[in-house]
């Protein structure tokens, strides 16, 4: 026994490997992590196709994908945390109109603007988030604080609000969410609908074609930072013509949002009524745990498999605790990139 142990920890100091004991102490199994840092973000899912993309808007998605997930590689890179990876990333798309989150979110059918997002940290299984939120610049900033600066998980509507102002986080006037081409998005959705289904509300709300099959604009991130932590957010405006403060699964820990040290951290994005169901980001994580399947195994399973025949649309991105990356999806597209300890990036909009 003692020579195996020696043996293995050769190994583990030449190779960068990790020792991981099972139930049976004579037992070693030995993983060999794939990157020492990593970090990977989505910024949506949905009918995204090359022939609808005019060469501008692509061009101004990939820049903007690049910013963001730059951003959070450098902060890995220079011995930052996942934590601040993670904020710092999704910060770059909160503060873009091209995204479904923050400046860009899309208008509730009362045409306001209300946020959701949601954090949670690998290692210790701590956990923040924020729901109908209508006036805080960074909802991500706002769930991390509620994870790190109060006994809650969840504050929603004016209590969160009231909550970022004792903080100290921005708070801005509603107004500054407004965005032309997301409020023209509502007035025709409304006017379909009203022809369609004129007395079906919550058909409207929920099971409009253009709904269902339009891009989803969430965005999150997963970060594996140098001391292997892992963390995982998400932030979004939510769905388009929402109404009754609707919620989705972007501020759900286990629907949009998970992270364990012990396996992986996920972010989701698309039809979230599907995900709360699903519990997506959960499942992928517990079949990892209980099942000992693979990053890739199991959001296979869960979005090709699972997401699909409940008749879920959307798709996820996530990070396992040695490095590997994964991006899965059910849709035509999604808006995403990821890059390793070595610096390789990868930006991708459509299906290949």
């Amino acid at each position: 026994m003692k020579k195996l142990l020696y043996i293995a920890s050769i190994l583990l100091i030449s190779f960068g490997c990790k020792i991981e004991k099972t139930k049976d102490a004579k037992e070693i199994k030995i993983t060999k992590k794939v990157n020492d840092f990593a970090i990977i973000i989505h910024g949506g899912a949905g009918t995204i196709l090359k022939k609808n993309m005019s060469d501008d808007k692509e061009t101004a998605y990939v820049a903007k994908l690049e910013e963001a997930i730059k951003t959070g590689h450098t902060i890995l890179k220079n011995g930052g945390t996942s934590q601040e990876a993670v904020m710092k990333t999704i910060q770059v798309m909160e503060n873009s109109p091209l995204f479904n989150a923050g400046k860009g979110a899309v208008f509730t059918h009362e045409e306001t603007n209300e946020l959701d997002a949601s954090f949670m940290d690998g290692k210790t299984l701590n956990a923040g988030a924020v729901a109908g939120v209508t006036n805080v610049k960074s909802p991500i900033e706002l769930a991390i604080k509620v994870m790190t600066d109060s006994d809650h998980v969840m504050l929603s509507g004016k209590g969160a609000s009231i909550f970022a102002k004792e903080k100290g986080l921005e708070i801005v006037d509603p107004s500054y969410f407004y965005t032309e081409n997301r409020y023209k998005s509502l007035q025709r959705i409304k006017n379909r609908a009203k022809k369609l289904i004129d007395h079906d509300d919550k058909k409207a709300a929920f099971y409009d074609a253009d709904i269902k099959n339009s891009k989803f604009g969430t965005v999150g991130c997963v970060a594996l930072d140098k001391y292997g932590n892992i963390a995982a957010g998400t932030s979004t405006g939510g769905m388009t013509n929402k109404r009754w403060g609707r919620i989705g699964d972007a501020p759900i820990i286990g629907s949009g949002t998970y992270a364990n040290n012990l396996t992986c951290g996920v972010s989701s994005t698309g039809w979230g009524e599907y995900f709360i169901r699903s519990q997506v980001a959960y499942d992928i994580s517990a079949q990892m745990e209980y099942q000992q399947k693979t990053l890739k195994e199991a959001t296979t399973d869960v979005i090709q498999n699972k997401l699909t025949k409940l008749g879920g649309t959307g798709g996820v991105v996530a990070l396992d605790k040695n490095g590997n990356m994964s991006f899965e999806f059910n849709t035509a597209g999604m808006y995403r990139s990821s890059m390793n300890d070595k610096g390789e990036l990868v930006v991708k909009i459509y299906k290949e």
